[in-house]
């Protein structure tokens, strides 16, 4: 896997990432650090990075357990250390599952199994931060 960063310009904080499969994403530093706030940060798109690997783990697991799912959104709360590196120290992914007659044992399985075994980002921001998760059940 491959990624190229470059800085925009001498008069901000933005960059442009291109990722090994071709697709361009702009990052942007907060105002009080020189940035114009044109982006998301950096730290934000690590922390989007790990809600999408983890919904496609659930997505994908409660599709192979024939599950009736019809939407799934994760909410990821986060603190990150005072002092640097601020790490990220506490993470929360709340998902809220939609579908029809969903089995709750099944969604449980599949969040703990993107948990514990399957998504690479959250396994990597466990190293430096307490992570949890809450689950939430929609009905059609």
């Amino acid at each position: 896997m491959e990624c190229k960063v470059a800085w925009l310009g001498t008069d901000g904080m933005a960059f442009s990432a291109e990722t090994g499969s071709g697709h361009l994403i702009n990052m942007d530093g907060a105002p009080e650090a020189g940035g114009k706030n044109l982006a998301p940060r950096p730290m934000e798109m690590l922390l989007a990075g790990a809600g999408g690997c983890s919904a496609f783990d659930v997505v994908l697991i409660l599709q192979r357990s024939r599950q009736a799912i019809s939407a799934c959104n994760v909410t990821l709360k986060a603190e990150r250390a005072t002092e640097d590196p601020k790490v990220f120290t506490k993470i929360n992914l709340h998902f809220q599952i939609k579908g029809k007659d969903l089995d709750p044992a099944k969604v449980d399985r599949a969040v703990k199994l993107s948990h514990d075994k399957y998504c690479s980002a959250t396994a990597m921001l466990a190293k430096t931060a307490e992570l949890s998760y809450s689950i939430e059940l929609v009905a059609e």
